[in-house]
C-alpha cells in the first residue's frame, strides 16, 4: 500500500468507527494548520486517511485492494471540499441556512472560540490561604472563623444587579437565553457557535435600574466571614477545600477556597496515624524495681505504671488517649517508649550494691 491509513491514524485494522473518529479528532486538533504549532501536511494526511476509513464502502475497497475505486472518492490530494482530502460531513446535520449544526470545539477544541467567550459557564477565582493550628487543635479538630476581603454577591441587591425595590426585564440581546449564537466562516464553511451574552452576562435578564452599590454587577469586593470546620486528626500540610467560598463572578459560579494547614510541633508528642508517640526517660532503679510516673496527656494528667524489670526502648501502651477515629466513637492510643537513664558515675555504696546484684546473677 502507498499509504497505510490505519498507521496514519494510529489505530488497528480491527478498529471500530468510534475508534477511528476519536483518533481523527485527536490528530486533527494536534496538526490543524490554524494552530501555532500545526502541520498542514500532516493534517492533510490525517484527513485523507479519515475520509477513507470513516466510509464503510471505501474502507472495504481499501482493505481488499489497497486503494479506493469509488467514483469521485479517490484518496488523492485535492479531492473533496476545500482541498483537504474530501472530509465526510454526512454524519453531521446541515441547518437550513447552509451552516453545519455541530460544535467545532468537539473536534478542534477552542480554536473556533478565539473571537469570543466560550458558552461554558464562568467561574470565579479560587483563593488559597494558610492557617496555623496548635497540636491539640489538629488532634481534636476545631471551628475557625476566617475574614477574607474578596468579591462576593452584593448584599444590597442580593446579586441581581437591580436597585432594591425595582425589577428586571428580559435581555433584548439574547431574548432571555443568556447565550447568543454566531455564524463564523472557516476554511471548511460556515459554522454556528455559541457564547455567553455580554449584555446580561449570561443571566438572561437586565435590571430596570442598576444597584447603586455594585453598579448593576451583582458582585462587589467586601470583607466576608467564613466559618471553617477543621476535622479531627488533620495532618500538617493537608489542604481543606470549601466549595463556592472563593470569589464570585458575574453570571457564573463562585470559585473555591483552599486552606493549607500548618500544625505547631508539640514538646512531648508526635502523631502517627491515630496513635500518639512519646519518649519517657526513667531512672535505672525505677526500671529495675518498677514505679509510677505522673504523665500529662492531651486530656489532662494521668498516672502511668512502670512495670518492674522494664527494658530500654520497650513500648507501653495507654489505650484510648490518642487521635479520635472518624465517627468519634473511638480513639487511638498513646505509645510510650521507655528510655532508661544509666548513671555516668557511681558512689562506693552504689557500686557495692551492684556488686551484690552481680553475685546474685542479676
Amino acid at each position: 500500500m502507498a499509504n497505510d491509513y490505519y498507521k496514519t491514524l494510529g489505530v488497528e485494522k480491527s478498529a471500530t468507527q468510534e475508534d477511528i473518529k476519536k483518533a481523527f479528532r485527536k490528530l486533527a486538533h494536534k496538526y490543524h494548520p490554524d494552530k501555532k504549532d500545526g502541520d498542514e501536511a500532516k493534517f492533510k494526511e490525517v484527513n485523507e486517511a479519515y475520509s477513507v476509513l470513516s466510509n464503510e464502502k471505501k474502507r472495504s475497497e481499501y482493505d481488499a485492494y489497497g486503494r479506493v475505486f469509488s467514483d469521485g472518492a479517490g484518496p488523492g490530494p485535492g479531492a473533496g471540499a476545500g482541498g483537504f482530502g474530501g472530509f465526510d460531513f454526512s454524519q453531521f446535520t446541515q441547518g437550513g441556512n447552509g451552516s453545519f449544526e455541530f460544535d467545532l470545539g468537539d473536534i478542534f477544541g477552542d480554536m473556533f472560540n478565539s473571537g469570543g467567550r466560550s458558552s461554558r459557564q464562568k467561574r470565579g477565582r479560587d483563593i488559597s490561604i494558610d492557617i496555623e493550628l496548635s497540636f491539640e487543635e489538629s488532634i481534636f479538630g476545631v471551628d475557625r472563623k476566617i475574614l477574607l476581603n474578596k468579591l462576593s454577591a452584593c448584599d444590597t441587591c442580593s446579586g441581581t444587579g437591580a436597585e432594591k425595590g425595582t425589577k428586571t426585564h428580559t435581555c433584548s440581546t439574547c431574548n432571555g437565553k443568556g447565550k447568543v449564537r454566531e455564524v463564523k466562516q472557516s476554511f471548511i464553511g460556515s459554522f454556528a457557535t455559541e457564547r455567553i451574552c455580554e449584555a446580561c452576562d449570561g443571566r438572561g435578564e437586565v435590571p430596570d435600574k442598576k444597584c447603586s452599590d455594585c453598579s448593576g454587577a451583582g458582585i462587589r469586593k467586601k470583607e466576608s466571614e467564613i466559618k471553617v470546620k477543621i476535622p479531627a486528626g488533620i495532618e500538617n500540610g493537608e489542604m481543606v477545600r470549601l466549595s463556592g467560598a472563593g470569589e464570585a463572578v458575574v453570571g457564573g459560579t463562585s470559585g473555591d477556597l483552599y486552606i493549607k494547614i500548618h500544625v505547631k510541633a508539640h514538646p512531648l508528642f508526635t502523631k502517627e496515624g491515630h496513635n500518639l508517640h512519646m519518649n519517657l526517660r526513667i531512672k535505672l532503679t525505677d526500671a529495675l524495681l518498677g514505679t509510677k510516673y505522673a504523665l500529662e496527656t492531651l486530656d489532662g494528667p494521668i498516672t502511668l505504671k512502670i512495670p518492674q524489670g522494664v527494658n530500654h526502648d520497650e513500648i507501653l501502651r495507654i489505650k484510648g488517649k490518642g487521635v479520635p477515629i472518624e465517627g468519634g466513637s473511638s480513639r487511638g492510643d498513646i505509645l510510650v517508649k521507655i528510655k532508661i537513664q544509666f548513671p555516668s558515675k557511681l558512689s562506693k555504696k552504689a557500686k557495692d550494691a551492684i556488686e551484690k546484684l552481680k553475685e546474685e546473677g542479676v
